[in-house]
């Protein structure tokens, strides 16, 4: 049986916190600015599962979100976390997203222009996921300059930004709203 988790430990009062493996940080740190943006990702993509969509995007959803969990673990390690066993992405999970991209694109218009964001609510929270999704690929793209970091978890959260888009394309489409083109004023 798990021993019950304690909220709060006082031990962050002081503005560090602990990386797996126990050294600790500041939390200004990039890493945990890296593992908080994905969590922060992760809220919103729970926010677009609590709408009407759906069941495979439903269930394709919750796959996302116990994905993001472990690259959160992995952004995480420290110095001393390799005698700990954490979850790892996969080229599997990967071509989840993939297949699911090609699969809605499969129902959808061809894409001739970029979109504007919005549409519906819905729409709108797939499009402020994906944009999350890029900050946090950007974040950890310069987390590995100085520490090293899974890369197929970078490509996961590449291929996720894409995943999100085709989403919020394929509820546009299938609540029947409209997408407005982004036409350049030349």
């Amino acid at each position: 049986m798990n021993k019950e988790w304690k909220i709060y430990t006082r031990t962050g009062d002081d503005g560090t916190t602990a990386l797996i493996g126990g050294k600790r940080v500041a939390k200004y740190d990039k890493r945990i600015e890296a593992y908080g943006t994905v969590d922060e990702l992760n809220s919103w993509i729970g926010l677009i599962r609590d709408q009407e969509i759906d069941e495979r995007s439903y269930k394709t959803l919750i796959e996302i979100q116990d994905r993001l969990f472990s690259i959160e673990s992995l952004l995480a390690q420290g110095p001393g976390a390799e005698t700990r066993k954490l979850p790892l992405i996969s080229e599997k999970d990967i071509l989840l997203l993939e297949n699911e991209i090609d699969a809605m694109n499969e129902h959808l218009p061809p894409l001739t222009n970029f979109i504007l964001p919005g549409g519906n609510t819905t729409v709108s929270y797939c499009h402020l996921a994906r944009t999350v999704c890029r900050r946090a690929e950007r974040i950890m793209i310069k987390v590995n300059r100085k520490f090293p970091i899974d890369l197929l978890s970078l490509k996961y959260v590449n291929r996720l930004s894409d995943y999100l888009f085709v989403l919020s394309r394929k509820i546009s489409h299938d609540c029947g709203s409209i997408e407005t083109r982004w036409i350049a004023r030349i």
